[in-house]
């Protein structure tokens, strides 16, 4: 792949300019905190949807930290005289962060964005010009190898992932190197991979400026990179998984036929995992007429994996070659060109029998149970980031599960989960509910329905009886015989434990 027509980057073997460059970054309140109480939260805002024109109101003096925000953030060319009371210019200019122009002043030559790490790091992702923004932000940049920042898509990813300490991580796509630097954090040894090698020198160049362990830098496709007996406890990767007809755009635009890179992705991850590793994905994947998306996507998990699989939004065919192209600035265009390319897509789509797309999370756990369970649901609604635990103690609950037969599970003890609340719904003035909801107001925000036992029984649940004992007392409450509602209600406490409703104690 050929980046000549993009602009020459920093040097990324230049580790003491970028320590020099963090350190007076740092010293001027160049962070996420300071960002926001320099600009305010509506200027801070509009930055996240690429929108400069509050921030440059509202950098007008010549502090610091305005100094900086005008450099690297809104991308103009500031004094040199200005530079040099922040930054050591000199060494800057030689190694291709800055660039003189004109007589006097000097520019950025990559953008530096501030991001807040989950234990308050201050942390830097560098990007392309203008392209700090990731994902769907309508960025319009038709350059291939182009290099994109943080996106919904990126914090998303990171924020499902598990994190839990481990030896070795591989994170597939790295683009700006966001999920290595996360990786950094709890993984010993951090892997990262991307087609293109510009990704992988601007990778370098956030963790070296966020003051992170170096990775280990693979130019390749997918697992291509990766030597046959190389395994990892984690996998990370949010890959170019927009499905479109070619490959214009190498940061989104997966290059095989329809979704077959997510699932190539997927079907490839479960011979990388250690026993108990996870795999965690961002994937598109096709809704195809006379076939049921969950069956598709069932059939892409590997053997000897645990699937948790959540699709979060679904466009039909229009809404999707829409957006895409719009992200590419292709409506802004001529409009015999664009009206072309968006026929084209919809002619793919037609081709192939495909009539929405839906968009989700994938993860993967290697398991050695002779009955791997495989989750496919659909969950629109807000949930509450990060999620990393509640996808761990997912699995965990699916652990315990495996593990307990009816007749165990009666004789265990639960405690209702923290930040349940009960909901009654009904008439007004009814002397009984309709119907009972439980609900979380933490991780996934679910809500079911529960009928007068289960409410009864997971309103009791503090640790204390087993849940047999609890069902024989609700069975002399409510007049009803004993030996049958132990036989029915098991499936109740497993579909309560599975969702996160109830916690096993002990």
């Amino acid at each position: 792949m050929s980046n000549s027509s993009l602009p020459a980057l920093p040097a990324s073997d230049r580790p003491e300019v970028a320590a020099r460059l963090r350190d007076a970054l740092l010293g001027a309140a160049f962070t996420a905190d300071g960002l926001l109480e320099l600009l305010g939260a509506p200027a801070y805002t509009a930055l996240a949807r690429s929108e400069t024109v509050p921030a440059l109101r509202a950098t007008r003096g010549d502090t610091p930290l305005e100094t900086l925000v005008r450099l690297f953030l809104l991308q103009q060319p500031v004094p040199h005289a200005r530079v040099a009371d922040v930054l050591p210019v000199a060494a800057c200019l030689e190694s291709g962060w800055l660039v003189s122009v004109g007589t006097d002043e000097v520019a950025a030559t990559v953008d530096v964005r501030p991001y807040g790490g989950p234990d308050g790091e201050d942390w830097f992702i560098v990007s392309d010009l203008g392209c700090a923004v990731g994902g769907a932000g309508g960025i319009g940049s038709r350059e291939e190898g182009v290099v994109l920042g943080v996106g919904g898509a990126s914090t998303t990813l990171a924020g499902i992932t598990v994190r839990t300490p481990v030896s070795a991580a591989l994170d597939l796509g790295t683009g700006s190197g966001i999920q290595a630097l996360h990786a950094s954090r709890h993984a010993t040894r951090v892997t990262a991979t991307d087609l293109n090698p510009r990704a992988l020198h601007i990778t370098a160049l956030t963790l070296a400026l966020s003051g992170a362990q170096a990775a280990d830098l693979r130019e390749g496709s997918l697992f291509a990179p990766v030597r046959d007996d190389e395994t990892y406890d984690l996998i990370v990767s949010n890959p170019p998984f927009v499905i479109s007809p070619g490959a214009r755009l190498t940061y989104r635009d997966g290059g095989m036929g329809g979704d077959d890179l997510c699932r190539s992705l997927v079907q490839q991850a479960g011979d990388r995992l250690r026993e108990g590793g996870f795999a965690q994905f961002l994937a598109n994947w096709q809704h195809v007429e006379g076939e049921d998306w969950q069956d598709r996507l069932r059939s892409w998990v590997p053997r000897g994996c645990d699937a948790w699989i959540v699709q979060r939004e679904v466009q039909d065919i229009t809404q999707y070659a829409e957006l895409w192209l719009r992200d590419a600035g292709d409506h802004r265009g001529d409009t015999a060109a664009y009206e072309a390319l968006y026929d084209a897509w919809l002619d793919e789509f037609e081709a192939r029998k495909v009539k929405a797309v839906g968009f989700g999370w994938i993860t993967l756990r290697r398991t050695d149970s002779d009955a791997p369970s495989i989750t496919v649901e659909e969950w629109p609604h807000p949930v509450e980031q990060p999620l990393g635990d509640t996808v761990r103690e997912h699995f965990d609950r699916i652990d315990y599960l495996r593990a307990h037969d009816d007749a165990a599970l009666l004789a265990a003890h639960f405690r209702l989960a923290p930040e349940i609340i009960q909901e009654q719904v009904g008439l007004p003035g009814a002397e009984d509910p309709e119907h009972v909801v439980l609900r979380q107001h933490l991780g996934m925000r679910r809500a079911t329905k529960v009928d007068t036992v289960g409410a009864g029984f997971a309103g009791v649940c503090d640790g204390t009886l087993s849940a047999g004992r609890i069902l024989d007392a609700i069975a002399q409450l409510v007049g009803e015989d004993p030996v049958l509602l132990r036989d029915r209600t098991p499936a109740q406490i497993r579909l309560l434990v599975e969702q996160g409703f109830l916690e096993p104690v002990g």
